[in-house]
């Protein structure tokens, strides 16, 4: 990502922010690293001015939902999360040096519909590298999720949640008005991203079909 300026966050927008891990590195998803990531969420994830809302560990990548008062409260939130993140990761590694490829990923959320692709490709992203994968991945806060079709059948975790409660409205209620989602729904953007004849490519590079 080039190191241009960013636009002004609104507190009302959620932001879906992305940390990439450098090539080389283990996978995020083994036990003792997932660990490791899941303490510090669990550590900043209530902080006042910036909460995480929503995380998933990737191999190589690190997804979360946040939200945040205002630009100073998100640039400190997300700066302060990868760096304790890599420090402990290194000191779990017996390693010295960057971890993260480049500077982290931002999408401020503006829409209902916007926000609800954010939350299914967050919380289903594991589906893109483990097609078969059933259920709720384990390395997300998914089974904390209250927003999923099938929720009576699924059981929460004991024990307080690692992320905050959501506040804003998009969060809480806006992104509901295409109902909620289902634990077998996979990873699609929103149709106003699409370019060309039923196919598109997001601002990260990513590309997908239209349904």
């Amino acid at each position: 990502m080039w190191h241009r300026g960013r636009a002004e966050h609104l507190a009302r927008h959620p932001v879906h922010l992305t940390f990439r891990a450098r090539a080389g590195l283990p996978s995020l998803r083994t036990r003792r690293l997932l660990a490791v990531v899941l303490e510090v969420i669990t550590a900043v994830a209530h902080r006042l001015d910036c909460r995480i809302v929503h995380f998933s560990v990737q191999d190589d990548h690190v997804h979360l939902i946040v939200e945040a008062d205002d630009e100073r409260a998100l640039s400190a939130g997300a700066r302060g999360f990868s760096i304790r993140v890599a420090k402990a990761l290194n000191r779990a590694l017996g390693r010295r040096g960057p971890v993260w490829d480049s500077r982290y990923h931002r999408r401020d959320l503006t829409t209902p519909t916007e926000t609800r692709w954010a939350l299914l490709y967050v919380l289903a992203n594991w589906l893109e590298d483990h097609p078969d994968a059933r259920g709720l991945d384990p390395c997300s806060s998914a089974a904390w999720f209250d927003g999923w079709q099938q929720r009576a059948r699924i059981a929460t975790p004991p024990g307080p949640p690692p992320v905050a409660p959501a506040h804003v409205w998009l969060l809480t209620t806006g992104w509901q008005k295409a109902g909620p989602l289902s634990v077998r729904a996979r990873p699609r953007p929103p149709a106003r991203r699409l370019r060309g004849a039923g196919a598109g490519v997001a601002d990260d590079g990513a590309t997908w079909i239209e349904l």
